[in-house]
């Protein structure tokens, strides 16, 4: 069962409390307008840190995000604190914009739940090199309807490349988006702009399920359904200008964001190994709040096990937005004569084993980043070599409708490096479809300006503008909490949805 915490609100610098919800909230100290703390109870060993704006708080009912933040907590090894973004809402077991880190030497956990279930869904962001918003806008109708008939999407959909057998989908497990260029799918700079070069090392394809494979045999090259979209979007407007031109953004600049992950293949591998953790919690002394937190030593026969299965998901979901990338070519080059050049990819469901100085020291941990998007500062050798003064492009996309965000990451941000992923919901996508019409979302969007070509109406009402947070506060509080600086604002011009 989840912890049922009662809370007050507390202005720590006013040193005096503010009115509560109307509901009863979990007790949170508001350090500074852009931070809030939850006090350590109960089983907790760290803090909760929430990354938010009063407006942002997870406080609509039935969201137990911040219940989750304290259950996190609780995890064993768990250092610093148990975060949350600004876009943070319920997930599975950890809230959607969660990260903590365990620390390895000190018994520290993996939990696929701080993984989530579309491992590696992330978002990559490709630069029209020849066209601006208003050359590109006579066009715009061919290129969408063309775009929306190359892009496969939808639950069971065959993806654009449909692997011949197994042997092929192990090279893809190992090799990522680095194999899918070997084999003609993009070309070598597309590698130096993508998180770890397009591909993550310790994939283990045998600690794959032959249900998993079966699922990711005719996925390759696919959005799926829910919040994924591949969107044409323009630059509005620029907050950094020498960072965005070096980018290459301004002001007009046509850009396509994809937003997808590793489909059947991840959600397989993650409900595979929940299980095999729920099982095996008892042999190692381990006690959760919420079963949904179900987690084993990473040093443990099944702890490495779900990684190098997780692994082999990142790298799916890396050579899945690689295969769509080249679809989105093709069709630009087709219908705009021009070509798209990769700025950035990056994932934002991972757990990653990485070194990070806490109390004093330098120590290996685990970081688990669910909903939550690696951001780098300028210098880190991680950081592609053209954009190290810049610092790693952060990528924040909205919903159909609203702005997607560029950023940059700063030094000192205090969350293992990581910010935000997205707006995050304020509906579920039961709420957000309940007297709803998808196509009356479909016809406001366009007599704004933003054609849309979906799967299924009910889609579209699930997805509608109005279930998720204000993106322009997601970002603003990113930058004001230390997290990652704002770039550039992108806003749409039409948009695939999954």
């Amino acid at each position: 069962m989840q912890q049922a915490l009662q809370i007050l609100w507390w202005n720590e610098a006013a040193d005096v409390a503010f009115p509560p919800p109307d509901r009863t909230v979990m007790r949170i100290v508001e350090e500074t307008p852009y931070r809030f703390r939850i006090d350590r109870a109960g089983a907790m060993r760290v803090p909760g840190i929430v990354f938010a704006a009063r407006s942002l708080l997870p406080v609509a009912e039935g969201d137990e995000a911040l219940t989750q933040v304290a259950n996190v907590a609780t995890l064993p090894g768990i250092v610093t604190a148990s975060f949350a973004m600004p876009d943070v809402h319920w997930g599975y077991g950890f809230p959607i914009g969660g990260v903590a880190a365990t620390d390895i030497d000190d018994g520290g956990v993996v939990s696929p739940g701080g993984v989530g279930f579309d491992i590696s869904c992330g978002v990559r962001l490709l630069i029209a090199r020849d066209a601006d918003r208003s050359a590109l806008a006579s066009r715009l109708g061919v290129l969408m309807d063309r775009l929306g008939r190359v892009v496969p999407r939808g639950m069971e959909t065959r993806g654009v490349w449909e692997l011949p057998d197994r042997t092929v989908l192990r090279q893809v497990l190992a090799g990522g988006a680095r194999f899918a260029v070997e084999q003609g799918h993009g070309v070598a700079r597309d590698l130096e702009r993508c998180e770890d070069r397009g591909v993550l090392d310790g994939a283990d394809p045998d600690s794959v399920s032959d249900r998993a494979v079966e699922r990711g045999l005719g996925q390759l090259g696919s959005l799926g359904s829910g919040n994924h979209f591949l969107e044409v979007q323009a630059v509005e407007r620029v907050f950094d200008p020498d960072t965005a031109r070096l980018m290459g953004l301004d002001v007009g600049t046509v850009c396509v964001m994809i937003h997808c992950g590793s489909r059947g293949l991840g959600h397989q591998i993650c409900t595979d190994h929940v299980r095999e953790m729920g099982k095996a919690m008892g042999r190692y002394g381990i006690h959760v709040p919420d079963r949904q937190l179900a987690c084993v030593p990473v040093r443990s026969p099944e702890g490495e096990a779900y990684l190098g299965a997780m692994v082999a998901a990142a790298n799916y979901g890396r050579a899945n937005r690689q295969l769509l990338t080249e679809a989105a070519r093709r069709v630009f080059e087709e219908s705009a004569g021009t070509t798209l050049d990769l700025l950035y990819d990056i994932s934002h469901n991972l757990a990653k084993i990485e070194r990070h100085e806490v109390g004093g020291r330098v120590r290996a941990l685990c970081v688990h980043r669910k909903g939550a998007t690696r951001s780098l500062p300028p210098d880190h050798p991680d950081v592609p070599a053209d954009l190290t003064d810049a610092g790693q492009p952060v990528l924040i996309p909205g919903t159909m409708g609203t702005a997607s965000y560029v950023l940059a990451g700063v030094a000192g941000n205090p969350a293992f490096y990581s910010t935000a992923h997205g707006a995050g919901r304020v509906q579920s996508r039961h709420r957000a479809a309940r007297h709803t019409d998808g196509r009356a979302v479909r016809d406001a969007l366009e007599t704004h300006g933003v054609l849309v070509r979906g799967s299924s109406w009910r889609g579209l009402a699930e997805e509608k503008p109005e279930a998720y947070k204000d993106i322009d506060a997601v970002a603003e509080v990113s930058e004001r909490a230390g997290l990652a600086r704002r770039i550039a604002r992108l806003v749409p011009l039409g948009v695939v949805k999954g």
